[in-house]
């Protein structure tokens, strides 16, 4: 699976956010171990240093534990996840109303048309 890098952010920040997202879609599901450091930096071509930098961000978020000798495993705790979820879905709702208002929506017009789509799509 390839990471999609932007220059206008923190590298780190966004293989962080892309490895947050493969374990909410089960890529790496619930209880499996993570990859190694090296394995990941190399698929993404940066610096080990710069992986070891997202995968502590996930673990100060509660995604993924460390063992010495076992090395990382993703967290179980539903809480955690559904959290991260909910966390997502808001920062993606508010993209979509951000974008729409760019475009000359109010947020009702937005939610309309969003409503709208849902009726079309089912």
């Amino acid at each position: 699976m390839v990471f999609d890098l932007q220059s206008s952010r923190p590298i780190w920040l966004q293989l962080s956010e892309q490895l947050s997202r493969r374990i909410l879609t089960g890529v790496y599901p619930p209880g499996s171990r993570f990859p190694t450091v090296r394995d990941l930096a190399s698929e993404a071509g940066v610096n080990p240093n710069t992986m070891q930098r997202a995968l502590s961000q996930l673990e100060t978020d509660g995604l993924v534990t460390t063992n010495r000798t076992a090395g990382r495993t993703v967290t179980e705790d539903t809480a955690v996840l559904d959290a991260l979820r909910k966390r997502l879905a808001g920062e993606a709702t508010e993209r979509y109303f951000s974008e729409m208002k760019e475009l000359g929506y109010s947020r009702d017009e937005a939610a309309d048309m969003a409503a709208a789509e849902k009726e079309r799509k089912e």
